[in-house]
């Protein structure tokens, strides 16, 4: 999947521990997607070589000096809306964060309206109340 911010009106930033000036981040972004790199990117790629940014997220094993993998979106308040953190072993899913972020927009354009689990644009919403909610649960 393609990833487009300008279509979410939203902005991009990875952070990572070691320095931008490592050699392994250099080999990354050289190295394009298809071979396992990030290839070119159109984001920011900063550096939390004081873990300051990590701690700041609750992402940091202290005692190890490694971050967990943390997915964190922020709407435009700056107020924490979704997060994710990982053990260092599993992924996270384009699909799902896009997802994710789509529901949040919906719901800031629309505040009357919920989004179920697994809600994708286009389809239904619902309203959060006991009574009016079951017009969606009997539409699906």
């Amino acid at each position: 999947m393609s990833f487009s911010s300008s279509t979410l009106w939203t902005s991009l930033l990875f952070v990572q521990l070691r320095s931008l000036l490592s050699f392994s981040h250099l080999a990354w972004v050289q190295t394009n997607r298809k071979s396992g790199g990030l290839g070119d990117l159109n984001y920011p790629l900063v550096s939390d070589v004081t873990k300051s940014i990590s701690k700041a997220f609750n992402v940091l094993i202290e005692d190890q000096g490694i971050a967990l993998r943390g997915l964190f979106i922020i709407d435009k308040e700056g107020v924490i809306q979704h997060s994710t953190i990982n053990n260092l072993a599993i992924g996270r899913s384009v699909d799902e964060t896009m997802r994710t972020l789509q529901a949040l927009q919906y719901v800031q354009e629309n505040p009357d309206e919920v989004c179920p689990a697994g809600w994708k644009p286009g389809e239904k919403s619902m309203k959060p109340d006991p009574k009016l909610s079951k017009e969606y649960f009997a539409a699906v």
